[in-house]
């Protein structure tokens, strides 16, 4: 260690070095055997970037890159994560150098609520976002199960699909439903990025009274969900409409198998009890456990009458 840490904007130019760094850091924590080869499939760096260059940023010292931070802005929600550092530089002040940053880019957003995903295992994670004021929440296990053919037929819509005034609206469409269930709540921004950057498809669910649920869907290779996985991102129907969300699950299902993927991986907090267990009862299994973590101390959207599946990470 010599200089000190500066943590900057992040820049196109950026991005190899901090895509290393993220397959290296989560290789390292987790044990993988040749990190240098790990999730090489991912494309979470890239996306993130592009979806929102204002809610990336970079630590450097001495010139050289070891670390980044990014954000997403869901409107009223902002996400903080994913945040890796090179192994090398760990418990040298990194980690809460480029989280202090990330705050600030959110404090300019005006959020109602701050949130990440961690592991619940680690003393240190806790430690360092609790000195931030953030408060564990409940368990978020990222599930998966295989992906076969469909029980049902397809029986939504795509907005890839759409004409583009009926993209407009649809996206109006989603805003309402989402701040049905947490005022202000808004993945637009997201929708789009997965049109733009061709990363996969948002399923429109209709239902009696319009827009009955939305599911942001990455597929395959160089996106968020990888080789051969349907990965979803966001999905949500109104609050209590639990026929719905079984729907909308036949809805991901139905897509994942004409994508002709291996699996579908998809998070969801153990605080909305009812869409966890159906989730279970329709055999997905936890691969991986985070915890939500949230500033200030409100629910959020970790309700029991909540039908919301997303990932923080």
């Amino acid at each position: 260690m010599t200089g000190d840490v500066i943590v900057r904007p992040m820049a196109a130019g950026d991005l190899p070095d901090a895509t290393r760094i993220f397959r290296t850091a989560f290789g390292t924590f987790l044990g993988v055997p040749d990190v240098a080869q790990f999730r090489l499939d991912l494309g979470t760096i890239g996306t993130r970037f592009a979806t929102d260059p204002g809610t990336a940023l970079v630590a450097e010292r001495d010139g050289r890159i070891i670390g980044s931070v990014f954000g997403m802005d869901w409107g009223s929600q902002f996400v903080v994560g994913p945040l890796t550092v090179d192994p090398d530089c760990w418990k040298q002040g990194v980690a809460r150098a480029l989280t202090a940053e990330i705050l600030s880019v959110a404090r300019r957003r005006s959020p109602a609520l701050v949130s990440l995903f961690t592991f619940p295992q680690s003393a240190s994670h806790l430690r360092l976002y609790g000195s931030f004021g953030f408060v564990p929440m409940f368990l978020t296990p990222v599930m998966e199960k295989a992906a076969g053919d469909a029980a049902t037929p397809f029986a939504a819509r795509l907005h890839s699909r759409l004409a583009p005034p009926e993209q407009a609206a649809a996206l109006d469409l989603s805003r309402h439903l989402t701040d049905a269930s947490f005022p202000g709540l808004d993945l637009r921004r997201q929708i789009q990025a997965l049109e733009t950057q061709r990363l996969g498809e948002t399923i429109l669910l209709d239902g009696a009274d319009g827009l009955a649920g939305v599911a942001l869907c990455h597929i395959g290779r160089g996106t968020e969900a990888g080789e051969g996985a349907l990965f979803v991102k966001f999905a949500a129907v109104r609050p209590g409409a639990g026929a719905d969300f079984e729907r909308l699950l036949d809805a991901i299902e139905s897509l994942a198998a004409e994508r002709r993927v291996q699996r579908i991986v998809a998070g969801v907090n153990t605080g909305r009890r009812d869409a966890y267990r159906r989730m279970l009862g329709r055999g997905f299994r936890a691969m991986l456990v985070g915890v939500a973590m949230h500033s200030p101390d409100t629910a959020g959207t970790l309700r029991p009458d909540l039908y919301i599946i997303d990932d923080w990470r």
